[in-house]
């Protein structure tokens, strides 16, 4: 029987922090947190685990994802019926402002990639090493490599889309490098 009281005081804080920089907020945070351990203990009582860190974390990233999704969803749903979400605080100066705007279109953005992708680019924002992440989602390091390029990909046009620019403009995507197919439609 796992030892709960240890894993979340040596695992949680990480897997805490990591849905964080996904949701933004620690109230979301602190569910998905709570809604992986649950999955974790389900998993422990079907398998052991050997990595409780690295399957904290993953459950946190997609608990995470699926948060953003929903919040996507009911952010769409308000604007047609309300056409105006946006929030009644007090006024930020204006880099903070365009940072959180930003952060915000990138969290919007995430939802509307596949699942699979998105979570590894969490991972990978996350500094998880290619190897890492094709050990846990159980993939080879090139299928890793291939996901991550597609996920970045559809992540630029969407972002591009919404900025009302093009990223792809002179062939570059965010990151600076070149691209190939910068102009076509996701195969």
């Amino acid at each position: 029987m796992p030892d709960w009281r240890e894993i979340l005081s040596r695992d949680g804080p990480a897997a805490w922090r990591t849905a964080y920089r996904i949701v933004g907020n620690s109230a979301d945070a602190d569910e998905c947190l709570q809604e992986a351990c649950l999955a974790a203990w389900n998993v422990s009582r079907r398998q052991p685990v050997h990595n409780w860190r690295a399957l904290l974390k993953r459950l946190a990233t997609t608990r995470a994802i699926d948060r953003l999704r929903d919040r996507s969803r009911r952010r769409a749903r308000e604007e047609a019926v309300d056409g105006d979400w946006h929030d009644a605080g007090a006024p930020l100066p204006a880099q903070r402002m365009e940072d959180e705007e930003l952060i915000e279109q990138l969290r919007s953005a995430l939802a509307q990639i596949p699942r699979k992708q998105a979570e590894l680019f969490c991972l990978y924002l996350d500094q998880w090493s290619y190897q890492e992440i094709a050990d846990l989602l159980e993939i080879s390091t090139s299928r890793v490599g291939v996901l991550l390029h597609r996920a970045r990909e559809k992540l630029a046009r969407i972002l591009a889309a919404t900025l009302g620019t093009r990223c792809a403009n002179d062939g570059q995507a965010p990151s600076g490098r070149k691209t190939k197919r910068a102009n076509r439609e996701p195969s």
